[in-house]
């Protein structure tokens, strides 16, 4: 009989065994989101980047300063680490104890634009990592007879506020008597260890904060709408995030999702009248009229003011056209067509495809040559000019003595922020 009671307690034994091995097996994953978004500020032309919108966590929520002057953000995940075994004295492989690998290297990702499917990359780098770690009494670990700060170092032979190399110390750090809160920054990819000089029955990290640095695309060459993209860390043992051996996660992987709000400004204004141009020789008509001499030329320059953060192309539209390029002017009692030349001279800071400035370029029906300019910074109020003129072997047909003409015509001249 008492042979049977331990085989069952033995049987109930076995099975709660492997309940435990399954459970640690099964793959978990944390995901995080990090949103930023660009809209052009009047008041600061020159910025023409992404503004990161991600409420910061951890390390940076706490110490703003710090992260700030390095464009470093940081996020707390909830992912433990807990030992799988005690901890030895003197361990000989840092695997065996507290160690930290981060992927410090920058890591490039694509977002992709959910409408068009334009595809942008991203840079991240993970630029520090931290947690709390706890233990048992620090005194009681290293034998009494001392303050919690003093049994801290003697456990771990140093402050956890100083790094090991190549981390870097964050200035950091706050203990009590069977904890201590840490963060060290990650300059360069390495294994950060601390050897454990009495032996450790237990340690647990309470959670996992990491900065990371952030590079993004820029935003002028970007269409506006919304791109997406994510990036997956591993976690664990030889993984991305690498504490070791001995210290197990309770996730497997850290997914970061990323989210890019793109908001353009194209915005064009033609003073008063401006939409009515009429054209005029140099100087006026006063020399034809007195003295009977043919102008060689009519024209007139016309002036807006231009907004643009993005992309975008020009064409024309026509009431009256003669061929396939420029539009057309009509006298109604002759049926008299004349070509009208349209061309464009944009602000400073826009270029064209070829980074080009933009001078008397001439706009066509059909968009030729004018597919694509875009903005070095962002531009905003600044002057440009729109050319119209009748070229000399033109005016020659519509000015006869004798012979009243009136030539007139809609054109009409398209920005097109929709650029292929």
């Amino acid at each position: 009989m008492n042979r049977l009671k331990e085989a069952n307690r033995n049987v109930r034994g076995v099975g709660l065994g492997l309940l435990l091995t399954v459970c640690g097996s099964s793959a978990w994953a944390i995901d995080v989101s990090i949103q930023a978004s660009f809209r052009p500020d009047s008041a600061n032309p020159q910025q023409n980047r992404f503004k990161n919108d991600t409420p910061p966590s951890g390390y940076c929520a706490d110490y703003p300063v710090q992260c700030s002057d390095n464009e470093m953000f940081s996020l707390r995940v909830p992912i433990q680490f807990h030992s799988n075994a005690p901890i030895e004295a003197n361990h000989a492989s840092p695997r065996q104890g507290a160690t930290f690998k981060v992927p410090a290297q920058w890591s490039e990702l694509s977002v992709v634009h959910e409408a068009t499917g334009e595809p942008e990359t991203v840079r991240v780098r993970i630029a520090g990592l931290g947690s709390t770690y706890v233990t048992e009494d620090v005194i009681s670990l290293v034998g009494g007879g001392s303050d919690y700060r003093i049994a801290h170092n003697q456990l771990w032979g140093a402050s956890w506020v100083y790094a090991p190399v190549p981390c870097l110390y964050s200035g950091v750090g706050y203990f009590g008597s069977e904890y201590y809160r840490f963060f060290w920054k990650t300059p360069t990819e390495g294994t950060c260890s601390k050897q454990a000089r009495f032996d450790v029955p237990w340690l647990r990290y309470d959670y996992l904060d990491f900065a990371y640095e952030l590079v993004t695309p820029n935003p002028l060459g970007m269409s506006a709408g919304r791109y997406t993209g994510n990036l997956t860390y591993s976690v664990g043992p030889n993984g991305d995030f690498d504490m070791g051996d001995v210290m197990q996660p309770t996730d497997s992987a850290l997914t970061l999702n990323f989210t890019l709000e793109v908001q353009h400004t194209l915005k064009v204004e033609i003073p008063p009248g401006g939409n009515r141009i009429e054209l005029v020789p140099q100087g006026g008509w006063q020399a034809w009229l007195t003295q009977g001499r043919k102008p060689t030329r009519l024209f007139r320059d016309q002036t807006f003011n231009l907004s643009s953060s993005s992309r975008f192309k020009m064409n024309l539209g026509c009431q009256y056209v003669v061929n396939a390029e420029t539009c057309a002017l009509k006298d109604r009692v002759s049926n008299h067509y004349v070509p009208i030349n349209v061309s464009v001279t944009l602000p400073n800071g826009l270029v064209d495809a070829a980074s080009q400035p933009v001078n008397r370029r001439p706009l066509r029906r059909d968009g030729s040559g004018t597919e694509q300019f875009q903005p070095r910074f962002y531009v905003d109020r600044k002057p440009g000019t729109l050319h119209f003129e009748i070229a000399q072997d033109q005016v020659g047909e519509m000015i006869k003595p004798g012979v009243a003409r009136s030539y007139s015509g809609l054109v009409t001249v398209i920005w097109d922020s929709e650029v292929g």
